[in-house]
């Protein structure tokens, strides 16, 4: 059984030994916190790559993604090649009067279009001025960190592999079809000034005895 009144004198300690420390207050918004890379402070979209795949809608808990869209005909590239449809973005916002920064928007987009971006300041007097359009959605990308270099000694990503021996058999190819190109084009020539100098000495031995 302890000795009555120990708890009491440990928590003291750890108050006296609190009082005697130098306290250090953040000057916010004087001085700026020092924010993890990771961050999730507001979500930017990357217009570009979005292609209306309405993932990230359907896969919010919330429902706080609003997108609209509509299709498009695109002409053959090609004569004779068939008409293609393609969906345009008309709108794209999110309400982060609703949104519970799950991130799972962006875990689900197959295209990398939505990123963290540590901005948090961004209240409002008016709730419904937190729903940010794909214009506001957009100016957040500004503040996107760029991400962090990779480990010299992590593996190489599959996709990377695969891309670069696609393009090493490819330049392995080419150079195999010029090389054929070249190998069959010398005889050729070296035939062809054969027969012009034959012609040549038929042309000057006439020439000759006809004088």
């Amino acid at each position: 059984m302890g000795i009555p009144g120990s708890g009491l004198a440990k928590g003291l300690a750890v108050t006296l030994r609190t009082m005697t420390r130098k306290s250090h207050t953040a000057q916010y918004p004087d001085a700026q916190p020092e924010l993890p890379p990771r961050t999730r402070g507001v979500i930017g979209l990357f217009e570009e790559n979005c292609t209306v795949c309405m993932l990230c809608a359907r896969e919010c808990p919330d429902w706080c993604i609003y997108i609209d869209s509509h299709k498009e005909t695109v002409p053959p590239a090609a004569p004779g090649g068939r008409e293609r449809s393609r969906n345009v973005l008309d709108r794209f916002a999110i309400d982060f009067a609703l949104c519970m920064y799950c991130g799972i928007c962006i875990e689900v987009c197959p295209f990398d279009a939505l990123f963290w971006s540590p901005e948090f300041e961004y209240a409002e007097e008016d709730i419904r001025d937190l729903t940010h359009e794909r214009d506001k959605l957009r100016e957040w990308m500004w503040t996107v960190p760029a991400p962090p270099a990779l480990d010299p000694r992590a593996e190489e990503p599959k996709e990377l592999a695969a891309a670069r021996k696609a393009a090493d058999k490819l330049a392995a190819a080419e150079a195999a079809q010029a090389e054929a190109e070249r190998g069959s084009a010398g005889p050729g020539e070296t035939a062809g000034n054969g027969n012009r100098n034959r012609n040549g000495s038929g042309t000057e031995h006439g020439n000759g005895a006809a004088s």
